[in-house]
């Protein structure tokens, strides 16, 4: 069956600046966890379960401070987090799991609430960032092995090739908010 889709293209400003070295052929990146219609942003850490399926390691963009005992957090729109998502400030940290998502009371905004304070303050411009269960020292539910080179629309029931940069150069203010152990976990990558 043909089916036609009407499109308007739009300028694109590229966070990726020098892609150096990436996976050959690219990787497949798993929707089945993310929100369809969404967007799998340009210079977003993947990295690959057992099977060899390569997953977003989400994150979300603090955009109101929050107490050390909070338990709701402001965040920007466009994160791919669901309810029953694990959440922390970073590896190593303090987790537990979503409990809420409100994306509807403000268009500007989207409030995580979370079970259990994660026990630390969090800035505007800090990040959440998806961990592999509640724990007190939190580790990343997929290890980091690549950042994406290109964005990506979510389709639902489709998974997306894409290329999977290991060295090079992006934008920080164009790429998805990451944290300190994301970025440690791959050297090559770097954010300017």
């Amino acid at each position: 069956m043909l089916q036609i889709t009407r499109k308007q293209d739009k300028r694109i400003v590229r966070a990726c600046t020098h892609n150096l070295a990436d996976i050959p052929n690219g990787v497949t990146v798993s929707v089945a966890d993310l929100i369809a219609g969404g967007v799998i942003p340009e210079g977003a850490f993947i990295g690959a379960d057992s099977a060899g399926l390569y997953h977003l390691i989400k994150t979300a963009k603090i955009i109101e401070a929050a107490g050390s005992s909070a338990t709701d957090y402001k965040v920007a729109k466009g994160h791919h987090f669901k309810v029953g998502d694990f959440v922390a400030p970073d590896a190593g940290a303090q987790s537990y799991a979503i409990t809420a998502i409100d994306s509807t009371t403000s268009g500007a905004y989207d409030v995580i609430t979370v079970a259990t304070t994660l026990g630390k303050a969090l800035n505007e411009g800090d990040a959440l960032v998806q961990v592999a269960a509640a724990a007190s020292k939190a580790v990343f539910q997929y290890a980091p092995k690549a950042v994406l080179g290109d964005s990506y629309p979510v389709e639902a029931l489709g998974n997306h090739t894409a290329v999977a940069v290991t060295i090079g150069q992006f934008k920080a203010a164009l790429a998805p908010v990451s944290t300190a152990a994301l970025r440690a976990a791959l050297p090559t990558v770097n954010f300017i």
